[in-house]
């Protein structure tokens, strides 16, 4: 059977999963001896939880005195002896703060001789919440809703977020002193900012609370919470290890697009900006790869990776993977021989069950310009068969975008 240039896309997307495997980027940086420690609790949260638990409990079995790992709702996986506690994400619920409390808890009781070891992945800031004292869950979810309304990128963000919480920002590693700590850690953050990653819970704070308080001025953002803004831990005696990256998934992408015959360029991992400038930024390269065989001659590959925001403008459905691909289409609408794909590696794009979008010059049609103007690029994409569902892969190293340009004829 004759693969198409879509079947091309996914299969490139899938190599950037593969490589961003949890368990196998734990097990790659594994330098932990047990028998060094007296008591071993496993403590975290971030949507690749479970996959990192599970490669943590087959190098430690019954050395494991507790464990309990706060992970997206479904985004789960059979444990032994570290607990999972599902709960809300990209909002913060109660189930979500009833667990960073025993996580807390389980951090405070270690001691000397003991190891604290902290899984983290993309989600754990809002699947970490433990508000400020004194602050009520409902002010802190209003906050991040505005928050992620307004276009404000994760290191705008977290800025705020850690300022309003007793576990992030180096308080989760202050909980635990006087135990050793080690963290580690599944970026999707651009630049990999050990403080920004998970709001970093055992890292020290590289912001402060006039940052966060600059932050809220930026966007127009008036809370009462913000008189709960309190500093934290500049200095931190855990070790943060990153054992995987965007840069390593889109590197694998990269890969398996010149094993199917692409000439390939891998753009940068560090996009950033409004998702839909930065989808036309692709879509134009496409089209000028296409017109002139610059930068490279079809057929031709180009992959970049980052976070890209959204600011809401309307009322629909979708996220910024879906926004990427539904602008994008729009931009190469009637042109042949050009696909595009934009997905996030957790498997879940926004309150949606698709991971994004892939896209060619005839998803264009009636309706698209109006779907992108109501941020309702799921329902959008959806009516033209171009999203991407995978449910949930247990892993979140940002996002991939892939522009796959065909030769003329």
């Amino acid at each position: 059977m004759t693969l198409t240039q879509r079947d091309h896309a996914l299969a490139i997307f899938q190599a950037a999963l593969t490589a961003a495997d949890p368990a196998r980027a734990v097990r790659k940086h594994w330098n932990i001896n047990p028998a060094d420690y007296r008591n071993i609790y496993v403590v975290g949260a971030g949507k690749a939880g479970a996959a990192m638990a599970q490669a943590v409990e087959r190098k430690l079995g019954k050395r494991i005195t507790a464990g309990l790992i706060n992970v997206k709702y479904g985004h789960t996986a059979p444990l032994k002896r570290i607990e999972l506690n599902e709960c809300g994400h990209p909002v913060p619920d109660e189930a979500g703060v009833r667990g960073a409390e025993r996580i807390a808890a389980l951090a405070s009781q270690a001691g000397e001789g003991d190891l604290v070891l902290c899984l983290i992945s993309g989600g754990a800031s809002s699947l970490l919440p433990l508000p400020a004292e004194s602050l009520s869950l409902a002010a802190k979810q209003d906050v991040t809703r505005q928050l992620l309304a307004c276009g404000a990128d994760i290191h705008e963000m977290n800025a705020v977020r850690k300022h309003l919480s007793r576990i992030k920002g180096g308080q989760l590693a202050a909980m635990a002193e006087p135990a050793r700590v080690i963290t580690l850690i599944l970026s999707d953050v651009i630049g990999d900012n050990l403080d920004v990653i998970g709001s970093g819970p055992t890292a020290p704070d590289a912001s402060t609370v006039e940052d966060a308080r600059a932050v809220l001025a930026k966007f127009g953002i008036e809370t009462d919470a913000e008189r709960f803004l309190h500093e934290t831990p500049k200095v931190s005696a855990a070790a943060n290890i990153i054992v995987g990256s965007n840069r390593q998934a889109l590197a694998a992408a990269a890969k398996k697009a010149r094993s199917l015959g692409y000439r390939t360029l891998l753009l940068a991992s560090t996009i950033e900006g409004e998702t839909r400038d930065v989808a036309r930024m692709h879509a134009a390269l496409a089209r000028e790869i296409r017109q002139s065989g610059n930068p490279l001659n079809p057929p031709a590959c180009l992959i970049s990776g980052g976070e890209t925001t959204v600011t809401l403008r309307g009322p629909g459905k979708g996220g910024r993977n879906q926004e990427f691909a539904l602008a994008a289409a729009i931009d190469i609408g009637g042109v042949c021989g050009i696909t595009i794909l934009s997905c996030g590696t957790d498997g879940t794009d926004g309150p949606t069950d698709a991971a994004g979008g892939v896209v060619n010059g005839t998803t264009f049609g009636d309706g698209a310009r109006k779907a992108l103007a109501d941020n309702d690029s799921y329902t959008y994409l959806q009516s033209r068969d171009a999203l991407v569902i995978t449910g949930p892969t247990h892993t979140n190293v940002m996002d991939v975008h892939v522009v796959l340009v065909g030769p003329a004829g």
